[in-house]
């Protein structure tokens, strides 16, 4: 057993590189091989997102606080609460983070193929994160 003490790892800021605005990392975590699952409590400031991206064997958000929104390629902007689960099948073009008046946090869990959890797309323009906007 191995119990990582809350506040053992220091806040970070999420990379401009994969996010828009701001968002906050909390308690990263990776568990030891041969597990391959890994995540974060990721916070995002009102207006902040991810950018587009696709995990190779999918990914799990549960929504712990305020209000967000998620969308997958194709698909409408989707608002999300605290106590929704979201699955993203691998290899699914998504995006997620908060609105643009609220915050939002989750809870983000992959698993690792070949070395990666993630792959980073394109950003999300703001036409297409404020589409949520007009749908929602």
């Amino acid at each position: 057993m191995n119990i990582q003490r809350n506040g053992s790892n220091p806040s970070r800021q999420g990379p401009s590189d994969y996010f828009t605005g701001s968002v906050r990392l909390d308690s990263p975590f990776q568990a030891p091989q041969p597990a391959r699952v890994g995540g974060a409590v990721v916070t995002f400031e009102p207006g902040a997102r991810t950018a587009w991206h696709t995990h190779p064997l999918g990914q799990t958000l549960i929504v712990t606080a305020g209000l967000g929104w998620a969308q997958r390629e194709g698909g409408p902007v989707e608002e999300i609460r605290p106590g929704d689960v979201v699955w993203f099948p691998p290899g699914e073009k998504h995006w997620h983070g908060a609105t643009p008046t609220t915050a939002m946090t989750h809870i983000a869990i992959a698993e690792s193929a070949d070395g990666r959890s993630v792959d980073w797309l394109d950003p999300v323009t703001e036409e297409q994160y404020l589409a949520g906007r007009r749908s929602g």
